[in-house]
Formats: structure tokens, sequence, C-alpha cells
């Protein structure tokens, strides 16, 4: 079966999906974008990722392209077209297509929707959080509002590509102050030895991740200590334990950074246990597929 994306009102093969040359997602990165995860055939948090959508698209005064509701029901369709059961369903609006020039197009301009989702064989991400996952650290050279979900992310494809040819799954990036502040592509965190969970706050140099959040409620509901702080390198080669968040991996326990091992070199009990109950405390909304 062919892959089905949708773009500005229309339902089209993949191979046939494109965006106008002058679109200024293509021009300038002019654009924001969610992930959600597809899990038994729900779409994990949508309400927690289009709140945050609408926080991105008014911190850049883009307007939606189409209705909440009607975003909502597109995501559902694209899930069911492409028989997505377990996997990701990603969207990106941009300023949409105008001719190049630094400042926004005139009034009116319709902004580019663009749905796409794709499966993802359980068995990949079981094997991370069963075995474990190695992170190495580099230097946090993004732009000065990562708390907005663009795609402009040549920092963070830097990271990552780093960190592939590492051998490693994540790029840690580090402060000036030699204080972690997120993966490439996922939420930072630290377990201590007293098992309280330590990640940095939500400022303007972390994305507000919606897994993070998940966690933040799993926590609370089991009495679980919480510090939302900054920690050091140095703190994060002594933890108890330690492991990355995101929609597309959810929980998957880090074993190593750089070449120093995190206590026994295996995923430990906490950061285990949490990745096994996660998904019976996030919002689960079902996709009717054909």
């Amino acid at each position: 079966m062919s892959r089905i994306a949708y773009v500005n009102g229309r339902y089209l093969p993949h191979a046939e999906a494109n965006v106008h040359i002058e679109d200024r997602g293509f021009q300038f990165a002019d654009s924001v974008y969610e992930v959600c995860e597809v899990w038994r055939g729900s779409i994990v948090d949508m309400t927690r990722h289009l709140d945050r959508l609408k926080r991105s698209l008014g911190e850049l005064s883009i307007a939606w392209p189409v209705s909440r509701r009607a975003l909502e029901a597109i995501l559902r369709e694209v899930v069911s077209r492409n028989r997505v059961t377990n996997g990701l369903v990603y969207l990106q609006i941009t300023r949409g297509v105008a001719r190049r020039d630094f400042n926004f197009p005139k009034p009116g301009t319709m902004p580019t929707l663009v749905v796409t989702s794709r499966s993802i064989n359980p068995a990949v991400p079981k094997k991370s959080t069963e075995d474990g996952v190695r992170v190495i650290t580099t230097p946090d050279i993004r732009w000065g509002r990562v708390d907005i979900k663009t795609t402009g992310m040549t920092a963070q494809v830097l990271a990552k590509e780093t960190a592939v040819r590492a051998g490693a799954k994540e790029a840690w990036m580090v402060d000036r102050d030699d204080r972690i502040t997120e993966g490439s592509s996922s939420t930072a965190w630290i377990i201590d030895g007293e098992g309280t969970l330590i990640t940095r706050p939500t400022d303007m140099n972390i994305l507000p991740g919606i897994t993070r959040m998940a966690i933040m409620d799993y926590a609370k509901a089991n009495g679980m200590k919480v510090e939302e702080r900054p920690f050091t390198l140095e703190e994060a080669r002594g933890a108890r334990e330690a492991f990355i968040t995101s929609a597309s991996a959810t929980l998957t326990p880090v074993v190593q950074i750089d070449d120093f091992v995190i206590g026994n070199g295996k995923p430990g009990s906490i950061a285990s246990g949490m990745r096994a109950a996660f998904h019976d405390g996030v919002e689960k909304l079902p996709v009717r597929h054909y």
C-alpha cells in the first residue's frame, strides 16, 4: 500500500506530495512542527501536542491553516489511511508561499499544512529499552528560542550526526556553564542516589517536551520527587540512572555518557518501571481504521 500524505486540503500518494519551491518553510525554515506517537491504534497526548503547537504558532505570528478541530480530524485521517497501529504522525505548518524576502508576506497569505504518518516496528524501541543506549556530549550552539518547536534545526542535525558517527544513540548538548540542556531530539534526565528525578526547567533553553510532562504526571501520581534544575555533566556521569524522553522513543534508559558508564551499565529499575507503565497514564485518542 502506498503511503498517503495530506498537503493543503488534499490526501495524496506520498511520492506525489509536494510544496512550492518558494514556500517559506523551505526557504527560511519559517515553520513549526509536532510529532505524536501512535500506540496501539491511538494518538498519544494529542491535546498537549496541539496546545504546544498553538504556542509555537503564536510566538512566530503564524496563523492556523485550519481550525483546531479540523486539524485533529486530519491527523486521525492520515493515521487511518496509512493503517498505522504503532508509529508516528507528523505535522508541519509554514508561513506559506511568497516571493523570497525576509519580511513577512502580505496579509492573507495562506499557511502551508503537511501531515504524514508512518509505522515503527515495536521491537526496535523495545530493544533500546531493554539494553539502554549510549549518549555523547556536544556543545549547544542553537539559537536563543529553542522553546519554540521550529523546523530550524541545523544545530540538532549536526549533533545527531556526531552521535551516529560515534556509535551513540543521542547527543546531549552542553551549555557554556558545562550544564546539560537537552538531547538533539529528546529531553535529558538523571536520577540521583536518593531516587530523585532531575531535569532542566522549561526556560528558553529547552523545548517543553510533551513526554516530559507525562513523566512529571507519573512522578506526581506515584509520590516521586522531581527537581527541575540544571545539572552538570559531572553530576550526570555520577548519576544512579539516566534516561531520555521523546514522543518517538517514549522513555529510553541511558547506560553510558561519552566513556562513562552509568550505574552498573544496565537500565535501572526506576526508568524501566516508568517506561513499562507510561501508556497507562497518558491521553490516548483512538483512530478509526478502514
